[in-house]
Protein backbone atom coordinates (compact mmCIF):
# COMPACT_ATOMS: atom_id res chain seq x y z
CA UNK A 1 0.00 0.00 0.00
CA UNK A 2 1.51 3.60 -0.71
CA UNK A 3 2.34 5.55 1.88
CA UNK A 4 2.84 9.27 1.65
CA UNK A 5 4.73 11.32 4.33
CA UNK A 6 3.05 14.34 5.62
CA UNK A 7 5.59 16.41 4.35
CA UNK A 8 4.52 15.50 0.74
CA UNK A 9 0.99 16.63 0.75
CA UNK A 10 0.33 20.37 0.41
CA UNK A 11 -3.45 21.69 1.16
CA UNK A 12 -3.77 24.80 -1.05
CA UNK A 13 -7.17 25.86 1.25
CA UNK A 14 -6.71 27.05 4.77
CA UNK A 15 -10.24 25.55 6.57
CA UNK A 16 -9.69 28.10 9.38
CA UNK A 17 -9.38 31.13 7.39
CA UNK A 18 -12.46 33.49 8.11
CA UNK A 19 -14.08 34.80 5.22
CA UNK A 20 -15.05 37.95 4.67
CA UNK A 21 -18.57 38.92 6.14
CA UNK A 22 -20.95 39.17 3.68
CA UNK A 23 -24.36 41.35 3.36
CA UNK A 24 -27.67 39.65 3.18
CA UNK A 25 -29.29 42.67 1.45
CA UNK A 26 -28.41 42.74 -2.31
CA UNK A 27 -28.50 46.22 -3.15
CA UNK A 28 -26.78 47.46 -0.03
CA UNK A 29 -24.03 44.48 -0.94
CA UNK A 30 -24.34 45.92 -4.36
CA UNK A 31 -23.66 49.06 -3.30
CA UNK A 32 -20.45 48.58 -0.74
CA UNK A 33 -19.00 46.60 -3.40
CA UNK A 34 -19.46 49.46 -5.98
CA UNK A 35 -17.88 51.80 -3.49
CA UNK A 36 -15.40 49.67 -2.50
CA UNK A 37 -13.91 49.37 -5.98
CA UNK A 38 -14.08 53.23 -6.80
CA UNK A 39 -11.66 53.75 -4.01
CA UNK A 40 -9.38 51.01 -4.46
CA UNK A 41 -9.25 52.71 -7.61
CA UNK A 42 -8.72 56.33 -6.44
CA UNK A 43 -11.64 57.79 -8.26
CA UNK A 44 -14.24 60.30 -7.15
CA UNK A 45 -17.95 59.88 -7.18
CA UNK A 46 -18.51 62.23 -10.23
CA UNK A 47 -15.62 60.27 -12.00
CA UNK A 48 -16.97 57.33 -11.74
CA UNK A 49 -20.35 58.34 -12.24
CA UNK A 50 -19.22 60.14 -15.70
CA UNK A 51 -17.61 57.62 -16.83
CA UNK A 52 -20.33 55.03 -16.17
CA UNK A 53 -23.06 57.86 -18.08
CA UNK A 54 -24.69 57.79 -14.37
CA UNK A 55 -25.66 61.34 -12.57
CA UNK A 56 -23.31 61.76 -9.26
CA UNK A 57 -26.95 61.64 -7.13
CA UNK A 58 -27.82 58.54 -8.84
CA UNK A 59 -24.55 56.75 -8.15
CA UNK A 60 -24.80 57.83 -4.12
CA UNK A 61 -27.66 56.38 -4.37
CA UNK A 62 -26.73 52.94 -6.12
CA UNK A 63 -23.51 53.21 -3.51
CA UNK A 64 -25.66 53.61 -0.57
CA UNK A 65 -28.11 50.97 -1.76
CA UNK A 66 -30.93 52.91 -1.52
CA UNK A 67 -32.39 51.57 -5.27
CA UNK A 68 -31.88 48.37 -7.11
CA UNK A 69 -30.15 49.11 -10.41
CA UNK A 70 -30.91 47.54 -13.52
CA UNK A 71 -28.41 45.09 -15.01
CA UNK A 72 -28.11 47.45 -17.52
CA UNK A 73 -26.53 50.22 -14.93
CA UNK A 74 -24.22 47.38 -13.28
CA UNK A 75 -22.81 46.51 -16.08
CA UNK A 76 -21.86 50.02 -17.26
CA UNK A 77 -20.67 50.44 -13.98
CA UNK A 78 -18.44 47.05 -13.91
CA UNK A 79 -17.43 48.24 -17.33
CA UNK A 80 -16.43 51.93 -15.94
CA UNK A 81 -14.09 49.91 -12.97
CA UNK A 82 -12.82 47.37 -15.05
CA UNK A 83 -14.13 44.20 -13.32
CA UNK A 84 -16.22 41.27 -14.45
CA UNK A 85 -19.98 42.00 -13.93
CA UNK A 86 -20.41 39.08 -11.27
CA UNK A 87 -17.41 40.63 -8.90
CA UNK A 88 -20.34 43.28 -8.04
CA UNK A 89 -22.11 40.61 -6.38
CA UNK A 90 -19.23 39.10 -4.46
CA UNK A 91 -20.17 40.38 -1.11
CA UNK A 92 -24.12 39.62 -1.53
CA UNK A 93 -24.53 36.08 1.48
CA UNK A 94 -26.65 34.00 -0.46
CA UNK A 95 -28.09 30.93 1.87
CA UNK A 96 -25.53 28.12 2.10
CA UNK A 97 -27.50 24.76 2.38
CA UNK A 98 -26.96 22.08 5.08
CA UNK A 99 -28.74 18.10 6.20
CA UNK A 100 -28.97 17.09 8.85
CA UNK A 101 -29.60 12.91 9.27
CA UNK A 102 -30.61 11.45 12.71
CA UNK A 103 -28.88 8.24 13.29
CA UNK A 104 -30.77 5.16 11.41
CA UNK A 105 -32.99 8.14 9.33
CA UNK A 106 -30.48 7.67 6.01
CA UNK A 107 -32.47 7.29 3.42
CA UNK A 108 -31.96 3.62 1.98
CA UNK A 109 -31.30 4.38 -2.44
CA UNK A 110 -31.18 2.55 -5.14
CA UNK A 111 -27.57 2.50 -7.23
CA UNK A 112 -26.04 0.26 -9.37
CA UNK A 113 -24.33 -2.05 -6.52
CA UNK A 114 -28.20 -2.38 -5.38
CA UNK A 115 -28.49 -5.57 -7.70
CA UNK A 116 -25.70 -7.47 -6.03
CA UNK A 117 -27.16 -7.10 -2.30
CA UNK A 118 -25.47 -3.82 -1.24
CA UNK A 119 -27.36 -1.83 0.36
CA UNK A 120 -26.99 2.20 0.26
CA UNK A 121 -28.09 4.38 2.90
CA UNK A 122 -27.83 8.32 1.56
CA UNK A 123 -26.57 10.61 4.34
CA UNK A 124 -27.60 13.59 3.21
CA UNK A 125 -27.92 15.90 -0.16
CA UNK A 126 -27.60 19.52 -1.35
CA UNK A 127 -28.59 20.28 -4.88
CA UNK A 128 -27.30 23.20 -6.69
CA UNK A 129 -24.54 25.14 -5.05
CA UNK A 130 -22.06 27.46 -5.87
CA UNK A 131 -18.85 25.45 -5.55
CA UNK A 132 -19.50 23.69 -8.58
CA UNK A 133 -19.41 20.41 -7.13
CA UNK A 134 -21.73 17.51 -6.18
CA UNK A 135 -21.26 15.24 -2.84
CA UNK A 136 -22.68 11.99 -2.53
CA UNK A 137 -22.24 10.79 0.66
CA UNK A 138 -23.22 6.80 1.59
CA UNK A 139 -23.50 3.82 4.17
CA UNK A 140 -22.87 1.47 2.83
CA UNK A 141 -23.95 -2.14 4.24
CA UNK A 142 -22.75 -5.71 2.99
CA UNK A 143 -24.16 -9.04 4.28
CA UNK A 144 -24.53 -12.32 3.59
CA UNK A 145 -26.59 -12.14 0.76
CA UNK A 146 -24.11 -9.53 -0.86
CA UNK A 147 -21.97 -10.74 -3.93
CA UNK A 148 -18.84 -9.38 -5.18
CA UNK A 149 -19.38 -6.34 -7.49
CA UNK A 150 -15.50 -4.77 -8.92
CA UNK A 151 -16.70 -3.70 -11.92
CA UNK A 152 -18.44 -0.07 -10.65
CA UNK A 153 -17.58 2.80 -12.85
CA UNK A 154 -18.80 5.89 -13.15
CA UNK A 155 -17.40 10.20 -13.22
CA UNK A 156 -15.42 11.83 -10.05
CA UNK A 157 -13.28 11.14 -6.88
CA UNK A 158 -14.54 8.48 -4.16
CA UNK A 159 -13.12 7.96 -0.80
CA UNK A 160 -14.17 4.94 0.97
CA UNK A 161 -13.20 4.75 4.85
CA UNK A 162 -13.71 0.95 6.23
CA UNK A 163 -16.03 1.06 9.49
CA UNK A 164 -16.69 -2.31 10.50
CA UNK A 165 -15.40 -6.11 8.85
CA UNK A 166 -12.84 -6.93 6.46
CA UNK A 167 -12.91 -6.66 2.82
CA UNK A 168 -10.77 -7.05 0.03
CA UNK A 169 -11.33 -4.06 -2.55
CA UNK A 170 -10.53 -3.60 -6.26
CA UNK A 171 -9.72 -0.68 -8.21
CA UNK A 172 -8.39 -1.31 -11.09
CA UNK A 173 -5.47 -3.86 -11.70
CA UNK A 174 -4.91 -3.73 -7.85
CA UNK A 175 -6.82 -4.93 -4.91
CA UNK A 176 -6.45 -2.98 -1.16
CA UNK A 177 -6.89 -4.94 1.84
CA UNK A 178 -9.47 -2.80 4.15
CA UNK A 179 -9.89 -3.58 7.57
CA UNK A 180 -11.54 -0.47 10.25
CA UNK A 181 -10.08 2.96 9.93
CA UNK A 182 -8.74 2.36 6.45
CA UNK A 183 -9.45 4.68 3.86
CA UNK A 184 -8.97 4.63 0.39
CA UNK A 185 -9.05 7.80 -2.32
CA UNK A 186 -9.77 7.25 -5.78
CA UNK A 187 -10.50 8.37 -9.04
CA UNK A 188 -13.88 6.18 -9.76
CA UNK A 189 -13.82 5.98 -13.62
CA UNK A 190 -11.77 3.31 -12.94
CA UNK A 191 -13.79 -0.19 -12.45
CA UNK A 192 -14.06 -0.58 -8.59
CA UNK A 193 -15.98 -2.58 -6.15
CA UNK A 194 -15.62 -5.14 -3.18
CA UNK A 195 -13.81 -8.21 -4.44
CA UNK A 196 -13.06 -10.48 -1.36
CA UNK A 197 -15.77 -9.94 1.49
CA UNK A 198 -13.16 -11.88 4.46
CA UNK A 199 -15.09 -10.92 7.18
CA UNK A 200 -19.05 -10.04 7.35
CA UNK A 201 -21.28 -8.04 8.24
CA UNK A 202 -18.70 -5.04 6.11
CA UNK A 203 -19.80 -1.18 7.01
CA UNK A 204 -17.70 1.26 5.14
CA UNK A 205 -18.35 5.17 3.96
CA UNK A 206 -18.50 5.42 0.27
CA UNK A 207 -18.32 9.79 -0.68
CA UNK A 208 -18.41 10.65 -4.27
CA UNK A 209 -17.96 13.45 -5.93
CA UNK A 210 -18.21 15.20 -8.96
CA UNK A 211 -19.36 18.22 -11.27
CA UNK A 212 -21.89 20.02 -11.06
CA UNK A 213 -24.19 19.95 -14.37
CA UNK A 214 -24.30 23.48 -15.57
Amino acid sequence: MTKIAPAEIKLTQDPHALRETREKNLEVAIGRQVRELRKRQRMTGSELANQAGLSVGMLSKIENGVISPSLTTLQTLANALRVPLVQLFSGYDEPRGAMHVKSGAAVEVERAGTRAGHQYHLLGHIGSNDSGVVVEPYLIVLSTTSDRFPTFQHEGIELIYMLEGHLGYRHGDRIYDMEPGDSLLFDADAPHGPEVMHQLPIRYLSIITYPQAR
